[in-house]
């Protein structure tokens, strides 16, 4: 029986909550893969789950996101070996961690040209960009999109991957400094929406011209006037909240504001199906392969400083990828 270091949380609430305890795991069971981790992602999901905004039953593991080589596998394990780097991002959760026993169903083999790092930092933000444009919306060549958080991890890879498919991205972020950083992640425009007027500049910059579709993680701050910002019959998209949930509204306001679309999607459903899965992730790894997404891995920490990454992420301290390390 081997034995691992995760992080667990006995109670849901602030980033202190989270412990890292050393346990047993059990040799992996039928279907199962056991993973040395080698480099884990961090979502902000994790944060919603950590303080009770998506609660969890307690005690609870927290992580989704992983990278590593695979140590052993259970009876009825043909798709990985010993020795295969892997990765995932829908295993149960429970990625902090640097060990594991997961569904061998909820793995993609990594190719040569993916390292465990940006894997680990990529999957969960890469897949979730895939669907948002490639299946929540299809992007085409002149499309304009407004990119949310546009310097986040997300945001950095919407605004490139969008780039490359040929629309104009229009970035917005909370400081200057990071409406650079938007700028630099392909965005040709950038917007500090922490300014009250930021439609009306975003408007300004574009003529007048409205986005297809407008992609919303911030949620609270940002929603109603992410509608003012949608072309008529456009699609508003909120798939996050990091600022607090998107206020409820009627639908009598989407008439007033362009017969306009909303959608609540997330990456979970959109990669049940584990072939469905394998084929997003071999998408996603061709669009790194061509350039059209690269990672920005913008603070890492140890499992140990797993407190101290919440806090940050929570302060809105980083811009980019938080790499956590075993």
């Amino acid at each position: 029986m081997a034995t691992a270091r995760i992080v667990r949380a006995h109670q849901l609430g602030a980033a202190s909550v989270m412990q890292v305890e050393t346990v047993d795991i059990a040799a992996p069971g039928p279907g199962e893969v056991q993973i040395r981790q080698t480099a884990i992602g961090f979502n902000y999901i994790d944060v919603y789950q950590r303080s009770g905004i998506y609660p969890l039953p307690l005690p609870t593991g927290l992580g989704h996101e992983a990278a590593g080589v695979v140590e052993a596998v259970g009876a009825g394990v043909a798709a990985v070996k010993p020795g295969d780097r892997v990765a995932y991002m829908n295993a149960g959760i429970g990625a902090y961690a640097d060990r594991r026993n997961v569904p061998a169903d909820r793995l993609v083999v990594l190719p040569d040209s993916v390292s465990d790092e940006v894997a680990a930092t990529v999957l969960f933000k890469g897949l979730t960009a895939q669907y948002l444009l490639r299946k929540t919306h299809v992007v085409q060549p002149g499309d304009l999109i407004l990119v949310h958080s546009a310097a986040g991890g997300v945001g950095q890879i919407l605004s490139r991957w969008g780039k490359a498919l040929g629309a104009t991205v229009i970035g917005t972020a909370s400081t200057p400094e990071k409406c650079a950083i938007a700028r630099k992640a392909g965005c040709d425009i950038a917007i500090d929406y922490s300014k009250d007027d930021w439609v009306e500049t975003l408007l300004a910059a574009t003529g007048g011209r409205k986005a297809r579709v407008v992609y919303d993680a911030v949620g609270k701050d940002t929603f109603l006037k992410s509608l003012d910002c949608a072309a008529p019959f456009g699609l508003v998209v909120s798939y996050g909240a990091a600022s607090g949930p998107a206020p409820a509204i009627a639908p009598e306001l989407l008439n007033k504001k362009g017969c306009l679309f909303i959608t609540r999607p997330s990456v979970f459903p959109h990669n049940a199906d584990v072939a469905v899965f394998r084929a997003n992730a071999a998408e996603l790894f061709a669009a790194i392969a061509s350039g059209a997404v690269t990672v920005d891995i913008g603070a890492r920490f140890t499992l140990d400083e797993i407190v101290n990454a919440h806090e940050a992420a929570e302060a809105r301290a980083t811009t980019g990828a938080i790499l956590i390390t075993p």
